[in-house]
């Protein structure tokens, strides 16, 4: 298993993941390639490979001296594995050298098995969002990471 960079070669690979995942955040294949751009705000895109096979990426961003998770998919056949986990502990890491006092995300509220990884690392919930999501519509619980 390694964790590396993401690059626009593995824009594909990314969007069979997010595809197969409903909980995901569904970008469009556009959405990813300006998120290599360099007009981009500075994001962080992370990959996991094992037997150079894509099994899950996070992407994120800071905004000012807070990050901010965008996008978190492992594979449906390596979950349960850690590989989430990982991938989080990485973008955490990469956040705090990089200045951020704090992580915040949305998750929707019936994905319990990532309200469970962001809870493993002590983020906690800070409000909610009524109706963010679509397909189906469901409130967003806002969790935030002090870094500090």
């Amino acid at each position: 298993m390694r964790i590396r960079p993401a690059t626009p070669a593995d824009i594909p690979a990314m969007i069979v993941l997010e595809k197969q995942a409903a909980t995901a955040a569904h970008w469009s294949t556009s959405q990813y390639e300006a998120a290599f751009s360099r007009e981009a705000p500075a994001r962080v895109i992370l990959v996991v490979e094992e037997e150079s096979s894509l099994q899950g990426f996070i992407a994120g961003r800071a905004v000012c001296k807070e990050g901010e998770i965008e996008n978190i998919v492992v594979a449906a056949l390596a979950q349960r594995r850690g590989l989430g986990s990982r991938l989080l502990g990485e973008f955490l890491g990469l956040a705090r050298v990089r200045g951020a006092a704090g992580v915040f995300l949305e998750v929707r509220e019936s994905n319990l098995a990532a309200r469970r990884l962001y809870e493993k690392w002590a983020f906690v919930e800070s409000g909610r969002r009524k109706s963010y999501y679509r397909e189906p519509e469901e409130d967003a619980i806002v969790c935030h990471l002090n870094l500090s």
